[in-house]
């Protein structure tokens, strides 16, 4: 592809600009810098919660552009003495919340929940791996019950986050698919992460729905991922770039490969096809 033909790039964080140290790309924000001269926007797209976004998008300078938290049910933009509102939301049926809290607790006990409204993370109980979440985001989880969250009409849910050992996972994972939740979708973000959210979300129409807002046709975009929910998004956009670390399925999706998150695959992937 021409590069010049790259408009607008958006990116996932976990694996992707982080390294297996959590730790950003040590060449993205020179890289970041040169898109911004260009008046490339440069978005980050993930399953995180904006509490756990908004320090990366603060670290790389790229607080004027939006930022697609929840794999795209709430994108958010930084608004000057207001800081950041949404400009697409899509939320959770309460019905479906309150079938699966229910479901989980009763067949697997052993498995952690969160919950996610807004900016917030909310849990009941604090174990090892919402212990381990926040560790890896740097965010606090709040602890609440979640019947009130349900019962409250006017907070919304935007995701739940399943977190357990992998076989447990993945029979979670069957498991949902096979009880009556009418308007949600599940997907694995890691092997012991199960993510909930509403049927229409996923980085596919997020990068929709951030292209028509800058006005810019998918074609002039390009896309950088490493895993499994990431794969809409590469097959969409005009370029879509998977990491060195990705998994084969994941790479058979994009037009391109690029080198290992822990060998600056993404800034690489912004300096080959963009900048230049």
């Amino acid at each position: 592809m021409n590069r010049k033909k790259i408009k607008l790039v958006i990116s996932d964080i976990d694996g992707t600009i982080l390294n297996s140290n959590h730790q950003i790309d040590s060449d993205l924000r020179r890289q970041v810098s040169e898109l911004k001269k260009e008046g490339i926007p440069f978005v980050l797209a993930s399953a995180r919660s904006p509490k756990g976004i908004i320090p990366l998008a603060q670290q790389l300078g790229i607080t004027d552009d939006p930022i697609a938290s929840y794999n795209g049910a709430l994108i958010m933009k930084n608004e000057p003495e207001k800081g950041y509102v949404p400009i697409f939301t899509h939320s959770l049926d309460k019905r479906d919340v309150h079938r699966l809290v229910k479901a989980v607790k009763q067949n697997f006990p052993q498995i952690s929940i969160s919950l996610y409204s807004n900016q917030n993370w909310y849990v009941e109980t604090l174990d090892k791996w919402s212990r381990s979440e926040a560790d890896i985001t740097g965010e606090e989880p709040i602890q609440k019950s979640f019947k009130q969250l349900i019962d409250d009409k006017e907070t919304p849910i935007h995701k739940f986050l399943l977190i357990g050992e992998t076989k447990d996972v993945q029979r979670l994972q069957q498991f949902c698919q096979e009880i009556d939740l009418e308007e949600s979708a599940f997907y694995l973000s890691k092997e012991n992460y199960l993510e909930v959210t509403h049927q229409a979300v996923s980085k596919e129409l997020a990068l929709i729905e951030v292209a028509n807002y800058f006005q810019i046709s998918l074609e002039n975009t390009m896309a950088i991922g490493d895993n499994y929910n990431d794969i809409p998004m590469l097959l969409l956009a005009g370029l879509g770039v998977a990491m060195g670390n990705a998994p084969e399925k994941v790479k058979n999706s994009a037009k391109v490969e690029t080198t290992t998150n822990n060998h600056n695959g993404a800034s690489d992937a912004i300096k080959k096809y963009v900048i230049g």
